[in-house]
């Protein structure tokens, strides 16, 4: 078991998040039920990389019931892919497309005595929108015309995340405890060796040094600065809701305050 003491993490405050709802119909990928007792905060799939709307009101009835932010993982319309696949749409329609997913995910929100809280994009149009500026503010103006200010949970330094602040939009900087980096503070492509960390106590020391040091090392051993609010856990790896509670009893034994954003 690792051993941080108390006094290194003082007054830290982290937000746990994970994607949820990411089955569709019949087919089940993330163990929900399981995770919404570890995290403060779900990301929940909206239907066009994953999840449907019995999926979604399930989530957001039960996130509303133990206190979980809910936000709106929107994403390329990939359905057949999960959402990881390249793909070039015109701004406006990406722009519609966002707000069209933020809506129906509020509807079940509201329906549960909640509301969507922020917005964070999925796979392929999360990674394009670190470096791609029109993509990013194509994001950015899907969530105004989806009516809020909500706040955009992403990668620190993005494009995304440019774009919102901006348009007045607050920012929430994320990191990943499962997922390898580049010495540039990027995630390495998921189709690049070494790109998702799978070894448990891998994933907590990881989790504890960001926590701590505000610091991860990338994939070629470089430490990398990470200024860090919410850390998010992968909901679709094999035993992910046993490995988020791992992580999340380490962290508030090191004594870091587990807190929603929004």
């Amino acid at each position: 078991m690792t051993s941080v003491t108390a006094e290194a993490t003082e007054a830290v405050v982290l937000d746990l998040n994970a994607d949820l709802g990411e089955g569709f119909g019949r087919w089940r990928l993330t163990d929900d039920d399981a995770l919404l007792s570890v995290v403060t905060s779900a990301n929940v799939a909206c239907g066009f990389h994953g999840g449907d709307p019995s999926t979604m009101r399930r989530v957001c009835e039960t996130a509303a019931e133990r206190g979980v932010g809910i936000g709106a993982q929107v994403s390329y319309r990939d359905l057949a892919g999960f959402g990881r696949r390249a793909m070039d749409v015109p701004p406006r329609e990406l722009a519609d497309e966002i707000a069209y997913q933020i809506g129906a995910l509020e509807i079940f929100a509201r329906a549960a005595g909640a509301r969507v809280s922020y917005v964070k994009p999925h796979g392929a149009l999360y990674n394009r929108s670190v470096h791609d500026a029109e993509q990013a503010a194509a994001v950015v103006e899907g969530i105004r015309l989806a009516g809020g200010a909500l706040p955009v949970l992403g990668l620190p330094g993005s494009r995304l995340h440019e774009a919102a602040q901006q348009a007045g939009l607050p920012v929430v900087a994320e990191a990943f405890a499962d997922r390898a980096y580049t010495a540039a503070g990027t995630l390495v492509p998921r189709h690049e060796p070494g790109a998702v960390v799978t070894d448990a106590d891998t994933v907590v020391r990881r989790s504890l040094g960001l926590a701590r040091d505000r610091a991860v090392t990338a994939i070629d051993g470089e430490r990398v600065p990470v200024h860090v609010r919410s850390l998010c856990v992968h909901g679709d790896t094999p035993g992910a809701a046993a490995l988020a509670r791992r992580v999340r009893d380490e962290l508030e034994a090191a004594g870091v305050r587990l807190k929603a954003f929004a």
